[in-house]
């Protein structure tokens, strides 16, 4: 992975793509990991990030989506594991739905009407899930829900529930005859500290033997444990505390199920966060109607119907666009809000997105190449702070670029030489593309300027492109024109 400026990134509405992105994500994982995503160095690399997208997405269209939704975090349960700690109810149930989501992908990827070995590059992943249904289905008949443990987990719990209903109906029978005096405030048999009583009138409190346990807000009650069950009560509550200690020994030993797996399951957890990364790239994909572009050696970009990702496709003007064939230089003119600058910013983030694995707007047949930086001069960087005018700031700019771009790079500048006189200006600018040119960098910059056209047009290794203007509606078409200066 690159550690590229992410201002570059930024300019170029990167960020903006891994958000987008990250809305495809099911998982904490797979949107931490979109959130976070950064352009590969390697060829190869890259290769195998496309073909993940392109075979998750056909095995959508053949399949629907993938059955996933979110997951716990279960490394503060692995941590504990592996001290030989007991796991709670939930954390339990957490490990097994990790368990359950493992085999439920595994079973999607599966399949008897589908060849898979059209999907070699996602095997590999599918494969290593862990999966274990005997302990998945043990923990699942065991634990009902994160507060309750079945009866059934054992046959002492069994017995000590069975024991703890009849000894409370017990209890309830006693009480219940009591409630038919004149000395209650309330028919009602209620509980206070593990222990049921009866609310006795204040008035009568000396007609009711028992422990007094609470009083009401306005005094008019007492709440009395009478003496007929204080026996009883106390039997009911040893229940209580042997049904606590067999829940213990029951959670005790379904966590000793998973002592040998905690490196199994930070792996399966790990491998559903990419599965689940892998597929929001390819829901993306599927969702601009993307295709998967060709990597070349040549240094190349060759963009064909090519449209900017956060435009919607319905309406985005789709343009063809090459640079490194029969030129290294392209200079982009044409009329304010004219659609120079999305030009720009299309090419530098579609070869960002391939670089990274994603898709790109476009149609088949598109190539890029795997630049070492992306560099980018878009938009006003005028700042107060540093007294930098908007001129100074661009400048500032593009000699840091300078200082790091290589024939291997890809400069994209916004209105070159802009902010100042414009003779000074446009003769700086020439001197800026004579440098990029020199070092043989791929380059597309904009201008207002019509000393830059004429320099295109008289100097090898450059070509002027325009956007259209539509002269009957005095209006813009986005249409990018190669070889057409304007």
């Amino acid at each position: 992975m690159y550690i590229m400026d992410v201002k570059y990134l930024e300019k170029l509405e990167f960020n903006i793509v891994c958000k987008k992105l990250e809305e495809f994500a099911k998982t904490y994982i797979g949107r931490d990991i979109c959130l976070n995503l950064m352009p590969l160095e390697s060829k190869k690399d890259i290769i195998k990030a496309l073909k993940h997208t392109t075979e998750a997405s056909t095995l959508i269209y053949r399949k629907g989506n993938i059955p996933l939704d979110e997951i716990e975090n279960i490394l503060p349960h692995i941590k504990k594991l592996n001290a030989s700690a007991t796991l709670s109810i939930k954390e339990l149930l957490d490990l097994a739905h990790i368990l359950k989501v493992s085999r439920v992908l595994k079973e999607y990827f599966s399949s008897e009407e589908i060849d898979m070995s059209e999907f070699t590059n996602l095997q590999d992943l599918f494969e290593h899930l862990y999966t274990n249904i005997g302990i998945e289905n043990k923990v699942f008949s065991k634990l009902i829900d994160e507060n309750t443990v079945d009866d059934n987990a054992s046959s002492e719990l069994k017995n000590i529930r069975r024991n703890l209903r009849n000894k409370e109906q017990e209890i309830r029978n006693k009480l219940n005859s009591l409630l038919r005096t004149k000395y209650v405030q309330e028919a009602v048999i209620t509980m206070r500290g593990g222990r049921f009583v009866i609310p006795v009138k204040n008035e009568y409190r000396g007609e009711v033997k028992g422990f007094i346990h609470d009083m009401s807000s306005s005094g008019s009650t007492v709440f009395i444990e009478p003496t007929s069950v204080f026996d009883l009560n106390n039997d009911l509550n040893n229940l209580k505390n042997d049904e606590n200690i067999e829940i213990q020994k029951i959670l005790t030993s379904l966590s000793a199920q998973f002592f040998e797996l905690t490196d199994s399951m930070q792996n399966s957890l790990n491998l559903i966060g990419i599965i689940d990364f892998i597929f929001a790239k390819a829901k993306y994909s599927n969702s601009l109607d993307a295709v998967e572009p060709v990597i070349n050696d040549e240094k190349i970009i060759e963009l064909k119907g090519a449209w900017h990702p956060l435009i919607d496709k319905n309406s985005a003007v789709k343009n063809d666009i090459v640079l490194g064939k029969d030129f290294s230089n392209l200079i982009i003119t044409g009329p304010n809000t004219g659609g120079k600058t999305v030009s720009l910013k299309t090419v530098g983030l579609l070869v960002l997105m391939a670089m990274s694995g994603l898709h790109i707007p476009a149609r088949e047949g598109s190539t890029v190449y795997v630049f070492d930086k992306v560099f980018a001069d878009i938009g006003d960087e005028q700042s107060i702070a540093d007294s930098l005018s908007t001129f100074s700031s661009h400048i500032t700019t593009i000699a840091n670029i300078l200082k790091e771009a290589t024939s291997k790079s890809l400069v994209l500048l916004d209105e070159l030489g802009s902010g100042t006189d414009p003779v000074q200006g446009s003769c700086l600018a020439v001197s800026i593309l004579e440098e990029l040119n020199a070092r043989e960098v791929l380059n597309i910059s904009t201008t207002h300027y019509p000393e830059l056209k004429h320099y295109a047009l008289v100097n090898d290794n450059f070509e002027n492109a325009s956007v259209e203007f539509n002269i009957d509606t005095l209006s813009p078409t986005y249409k990018l024109l190669i070889g057409v200066p304007r």
